[in-house]
């Protein structure tokens, strides 16, 4: 040896009796990746490993429901943007319930109702108006239960979360 290891590709014969080629496959490896296969975990010509094919899920094909909101009687189109009415638990337009807050919350200048997430709205003082990064929340309104669920929010999920 010279020092610069035995980089040689084996060729000859095994210890099993098989021979190996001069690409360092058995022979009846080599018949089979001219056919096209790979060992598992072999790496293809662009150096990428091979993997099953990602099949996207099947959308669904139903339509989602459009029912009437109870405050104003028109069609909730868009019910993935609705809220849950506090009584029935019916989905009702977005700006219907800012509308009926508006009501019956006593709003000084300045002042603005403002969705705050997990169901909750809250009546904000923007302290320069010109900034909306800065803000009190002055009332927290709950408007949805926490812990019950309505049932339509449950086929909204299902019909967008595919995976």
């Amino acid at each position: 040896m010279n020092g610069k290891g035995n980089n040689r590709r084996r060729s000859g014969r095994r210890r099993d009796g098989g021979e190996w080629g001069r690409d360092g496959y058995r022979k009846e490896e080599r018949a089979a990746r001219s056919a096209g296969e790979r060992r598992s975990g072999e790496k293809n010509r662009s150096g990428l490993y091979d993997r099953p094919r990602w099949i996207p899920p099947q959308r669904p094909t139903d339509p989602l429901p459009s029912p009437d909101c109870p405050y104003c009687g028109k069609p909730v189109r868009d019910i993935s943007q609705a809220i849950a009415d506090r009584a029935s638990g019916a989905p009702v337009h977005f700006d219907c319930v800012i509308a009926r807050i508006t009501e019956a919350e006593a709003l000084e200048s300045g002042d603005s109702i403002t969705y705050i997430g997990g169901g909750r709205f809250g009546i904000v003082r923007f302290s320069d108006p010109g900034d909306p990064q800065r803000f009190r929340i002055k009332k927290i309104l709950e408007w949805e239960n926490r812990e019950n669920r309505p049932e339509w929010r449950g086929n909204v999920s299902d019909h967008y979360s595919l995976t």
